[in-house]
């Protein structure tokens, strides 16, 4: 398979808009939904599945193509949104989540088109993402495969298990994202379990390490287009995000981990969205 981006990068921030967008009708649904880390990580999505990922949407299963894994499998909303508009299935779709009989679940299952593995217990899909890294470097393919973490997830030790496997066996096709919103449910991440200095934690457990603006998406895809960063090395990307990011009356709040949008909450959220409002 060869790369071919889907936009233009100077459009990635119009397609993780449109994320948003699909994001709040559906936590405006009667089941709600995680909308605080799908937004955090809406410019994440864009730029990989919109200029980074080797997929085709009419293709899912295509051997030689990229993986993605959301560890932090709680925002599939989110992975929703961008696997609709990247056409792996109706975006008309959308509007069915979480009714009796869809297959858009709380969390991602491998039922969706585009999704790998279900994940959701958190700290699983680092330990996974090494698994087909691996495998990708037995078949001979040059296949990558990227995995999204939330930081409040950094405190599984699992994650740091694999991170040392990926590191020793060498898997430079192999690239981590962290999300680093700074919140939980319960509260601030650092105040419950404090991760920094986050970058120096993880070269010292030998991964090639870049810290960056996690709400441009053209920065994000120019990063991580170019993984590997370092020979032998996997490599990650601590994005520096906002939870509810665009959302005033929601950013940067533990409260919007999990919500159930009222329809005037909706109402201000399409405006807000509308309107280019960003929390800062």
């Amino acid at each position: 398979m060869t790369v071919t981006p889907v936009l233009e990068r100077d459009a990635l921030d119009t397609v993780a808009a449109r994320i948003r967008a699909h994001v709040v009708d559906m936590c405006a649904g009667p089941e709600g939904g995680h909308l605080g880390g799908a937004f955090s990580c809406a410019d994440v999505l864009a730029a990989l599945y919109f200029s980074v990922l080797d997929v085709d949407p009419l293709r899912p299963d295509d051997p030689d193509r990229d993986r993605f894994l959301l560890s932090k499998g709680h925002a599939a909303v989110g992975l929703y949104a961008t696997l609709a508009e990247r056409g792996f299935f109706p975006v008309e779709e959308l509007a069915g989540y979480g009714r009796p009989g869809s297959r858009l679940m709380g969390h991602p299952v491998r039922a969706v088109p585009g999704v790998e593995l279900p994940t959701g217990s958190l700290g699983h899909g680092l330990a996974l993402g090494c698994g087909f890294a691996l495998a990708a470097r037995y078949a001979g393919r040059d296949a990558r495969t990227f995995v999204l973490l939330g930081d409040g997830e950094l405190q599984e030790g699992s994650v740091w298990e694999a991170a040392i496997a990926a590191a020793s066996l060498r898997l430079d096709r192999l690239v981590a994202v962290v999300d680093r919103n700074g919140l939980q449910l319960t509260g601030a991440t650092d105040g419950i379990a404090p991760m920094e200095p986050l970058a120096e934690r993880w070269r010292s457990f030998g991964w090639a390490v870049r810290d960056v603006d996690g709400h441009d998406p053209d920065l994000l895809a120019e990063h991580l287009d170019a993984a590997p960063w370092e020979p032998g090395k996997p490599s990650v990307l601590i994005a520096r995000t906002v939870k509810g990011h665009g959302l005033p009356f929601l950013a940067g709040r533990s409260a919007s981990h999990y919500v159930t949008l009222s329809p005037r909450n909706h109402a201000r959220a399409v405006r807000a969205l509308r309107d280019g409002e960003v929390a800062g």
